[in-house]
């Protein structure tokens, strides 16, 4: 299957939330699956984190990407970004709003 899928040209791809931002070029991105324990056969949720590139800036905090496998750019990052899938409903506070004293 695996030989099928490299002859095809076929890479892995996610689809996550984003969850961090804070790096230049990179964002985290937590990936959610949902399982059945292997003993109790109750469902439960799992999540991973994964580190992408994302050339560009484009993603936000909160965004719903699909990402794909690419080789190894760093220690961690293995990923690319390939597309926002949904925007993140951006809130925005006034400086007034926030209660605190000056």
């Amino acid at each position: 299957m695996a030989e099928q899928q490299q002859a095809a040209g076929i890479k892995n791809e996610k689809v996550g939330q984003v969850v961090s931002i804070k790096m230049t070029k990179t964002i985290v991105v937590e990936v959610s699956r949902r399982v059945p324990h292997p003993l109790y056969r109750r469902i439960i949720g799992k999540r991973k984190k994964f580190y992408a590139h994302d050339a560009e800036a484009t993603a936000r905090l909160g965004d719903v990407v699909r990402i794909v496998e690419c080789r190894p750019l760093s220690k961690l990052k293995r990923w690319t970004l390939v597309e926002v899938i949904r925007r993140a409903a951006q809130v925005s506070v006034q400086p007034a709003e926030l209660d605190v004293k000056v």
